[in-house]
């Protein structure tokens, strides 16, 4: 398998499995074990995160902190990670640095997915859809898709190429990621090769093992029909749009191809892995960061800002004015014009009822 593709697998699993547990607040922790869970956090952040510059003041941090006695009153593994994960983020703003408590003991992180894991995570992506909530025509003949998660393009392109297949034909597409949490980049770039009509230069990763510089574009060849490079597209955002949902947002706005709408996003760029501390307790640590070919930048620490700034509450209602606004400049004819009238009016009598 892939090592570029393992990583967010081992990640996820580790997420899933954390997320699956009842609140760790009663795991005890005693002194021998913080002194061990603070060196062995600060040898992580050492070796893998995407900065070492920064890297060296986390541990800095890490260390004055454990030695002033800070994390001496805390008794549970709960308030360590709660505690740790503020700690990591102080000197960098970094989002994607976690620290997790389970109640369940976690498995260990292997070069590669065990097929207990494997088998535990597929169960839990299926369960979910693979992050495919919803996907509908809406009146005037306006795509919506709502999408939870990017999930692991060996596991999710079936699901995400049947998705674009029911908004192929539709006059507009509305992409809805406002409660997307992330997931794979590969994933990203192949959903995005269904909405442009040439290869086009999305995002690059740089890694910070050996400086690797990874490339992602859209595909040339997709399985069955695209939406196309023409039509309108307006992806919904919300302040909890994060990581792989900003990447995707990001990367349209920059090309122009889609309006955003909606609210800021998280800021978390990085992608990264998951290292386990103990038994007990994970960390999410980032070890790469992406360059946007248009921008040479990205949105760690600022989100992505929406073209048209609205509440999330009232993001797919603008959005769906905008869309048929749009779609009003060119009918096709009189009897679709009345049409699309009806049901600009019906949306702004929504919006007054609201």
């Amino acid at each position: 398998m892939n090592p570029i593709i393992v990583r967010p697998l081992c990640a996820l699993i580790m997420v899933l499995s954390t997320a699956a547990n009842a609140a760790p607040d009663d795991i005890p922790v005693d002194a021998a074990t913080r002194t061990g869970i603070v060196r062995e956090l600060a040898q992580a952040i050492n070796e893998e995160y995407v900065f070492p510059d920064k890297a060296k003041l986390i541990v800095e941090r890490l260390e004055a902190k454990e030695k002033s006695g800070a994390y001496a009153g805390m008794s549970t593994l709960q308030e360590l990670a709660s505690a740790l994960t503020a700690d990591l983020r102080q000197p960098t703003r970094d989002l994607h640095l976690t620290v997790r408590a389970s109640v369940q003991p976690l498995p260990d992180i292997s070069p590669e997915p065990t097929p207990e894991m494997e088998k535990m995570m597929l169960g839990r992506l299926k369960a979910s859809n693979f992050g495919v909530r919803k996907i509908e025509t809406l009146p005037g003949n306006i795509g919506y898709i709502d999408l939870r998660m990017f999930a692991p393009a060996s596991l999710s392109k079936d699901i995400i190429s049947a998705a674009m297949q029911v908004v192929a034909d539709t006059d507009a597409l509305i992409v809805d990621l406002r409660n997307n949490g992330g997931g794979d980049p590969h994933t990203v770039a192949f959903m995005s090769s269904y909405l442009f009509d040439k290869r086009t230069h999305l995002n690059d990763m740089v890694w910070r093992e050996d400086s690797r510089r990874e490339s992602f574009w859209t595909q040339e060849d997709v399985p069955g029909k695209r939406f196309g490079g023409q039509k309108k597209i307006y992806v919904l955002t919300s302040k909890k749009s994060f990581s792989g949902a900003e990447e995707f947002s990001y990367n349209m706005q920059q090309l122009k191809r889609a309006t955003l709408v909606g609210e800021t996003t998280a800021g978390g760029a990085h992608p990264g892995g998951v290292r386990r501390l103990h038994p007990h307790l994970s960390v999410f640590i980032p070890n790469g960061r992406p360059i946007n070919p248009v921008s040479k930048s990205n949105w760690e620490g600022t989100g992505v800002i929406p073209d048209v700034p609205v509440a999330a509450d009232d993001a797919l209602r603008t959005a769906q004015r905008l869309a048929l606004t749009a779609l009003l400049t060119q009918p096709r004819d009189a009897m679709h014009a009345d049409l699309l009238r009806k049901r600009l009016a019906e949306v702004d009598k929504q919006g007054k009822a609201g």
